[in-house]
């Protein structure tokens, strides 16, 4: 059996049980709790590996950003769209301009869901992400 992935059997279906903070600990979300926190996010906050891969990855014409200012924006953004939204529900899309590749318009996906505790936390990930 996986030490991460941990089943459990019932009746007849076999549920999987991946906890947010051994995700945390894979490197699978990374937290940025902290610069959230400036940004104006009052709860705990992480984005998907892709989409911190996105921010890392500075393109060859873009070499003048860097990973803070880039994270400061999808931050930023991200709680300029939740103050400037209904959000009846758990998940806010938005934009922004933040060049990956051969574009500069991107979509972030945040989703608000339980914690380990069933606390209300955020995720940010790309537009495309589960």
């Amino acid at each position: 059996m996986n030490d991460v992935k941990k089943s459990f059997f019932t009746d007849s279906h076999v549920l999987s049980a991946y906890s947010r903070q051994e995700a945390l600990e894979d490197g699978v979300l990374i937290d940025v709790t902290e610069t959230a926190r400036e940004a104006g996010f009052r709860l705990p906050i992480a984005l998907t590996a892709a989409l911190w891969a996105d921010i890392e990855t500075l393109p060859e014409r873009y070499a003048w950003q860097d990973v803070a200012g880039r994270l400061w924006d999808v931050l930023w953004m991200g709680i300029q769209a939740v103050r400037s939204s209904k959000f009846g529900g758990n998940t806010l899309f938005y934009g922004l301009h933040l060049p990956v590749g051969d574009t500069t318009a991107y979509r972030v996906k945040l989703v608000c869901g339980p914690g380990d505790a069933a606390e209300p936390v955020l995720t940010l990930m790309r537009h495309d992400e589960d």
